[in-house]
């Protein structure tokens, strides 16, 4: 009769201890693993933002497309009426669809300075004066947020794509008159943009995933121990002085 000429494997028997030392170690290196993935992932979202330097005068109007999608998100505009008895000049901004809305109060939009933040927590309607100037014989008075000011901003909510996102334009009124002088928007949608920010998640300077792996690499069974926390570091402890007593 002719002998396989494979040769027979006899499996080894390891302890108990051993297959336990493995078994952690595995956990500990797909930990490891799943560590480095996550650490190496590109921040997706981040701020569009376009400088601007627009003036809108009597009777005229801008149509700002937030995101740059060829469509007009919000209209910008100045109207004034003159009778002989009275007179109007309005400046006033709108949504150009029922889901877009502007940040305000009452009848008037906010004028929100810097640092201001720019939510889900805002109230949002579609149109909203920002000045209204009357003058006549009947009624004389300014009203509004945006009486003779410098580099306040409009917070706005844009919907597109299914999801709703939030933005600003910044503005300086005389009067009446607006100066449009840059607009942006957050793409990561629901999440909110602070009034003035330029920059999102991609233009931050972060660690890079090596700097948290400088740490010398310990033993398979210390990084088991790890994987299990203070009872696996126990366990190994007391396995290395047994061995070592042997």
């Amino acid at each position: 009769m002719r002998r396989s000429s494979r040769s027979t494997r006899t499996p080894a028997n390891l302890s108990e201890s051993v297959h336990q030392q493995l078994n952690m170690y595995v956990l500990a290196a797909s930990a490891a693993g799943v560590g480095v993935l996550a650490l190496a992932q590109p921040a997706e979202g981040k701020i569009v933002y376009t400088p601007a330097h627009v003036v809108i005068g009597i009777n005229k109007s801008y149509d700002l497309d937030l995101n740059h999608d060829g469509i007009t998100d919000f209209t910008i505009r100045q109207r004034q009426f003159i009778t002989s008895a009275m007179g109007t000049s309005e400046l006033s901004c709108f949504a150009n669809e029922s889901s877009n809305g502007v940040a305000g109060i009452t009848l008037f939009a906010k004028a929100l300075k810097q640092g201001a933040g720019i939510g889900h927590r805002r109230v949002f309607n579609r149109a909203y004066q920002m000045v209204k100037i009357q003058f006549g014989n009947s009624a004389t008075g300014t009203h509004g947020y945006w009486v003779n000011v410098k580099n306040r901003y409009l917070g706005l909510r844009l919907k597109f794509g299914g999801t709703t996102h939030y933005g600003w334009a910044r503005l300086n009124v005389n009067e009446s008159i607006a100066t449009l002088t840059g607009y942006a928007y957050e793409t990561i949608p629901g999440k909110g943009i602070i009034a003035g920010q330029t920059k999102g998640p991609d233009d931050i300077s972060v660690e890079e995933p090596g700097a948290a792996l400088t740490m010398p690499t310990p033993e398979p069974a210390t990084l088991g121990a790890l994987a299990m926390g203070a009872p696996g570091l126990l366990i190994w402890r007391r396995e290395e002085r047994a061995e070592s007593t042997q």
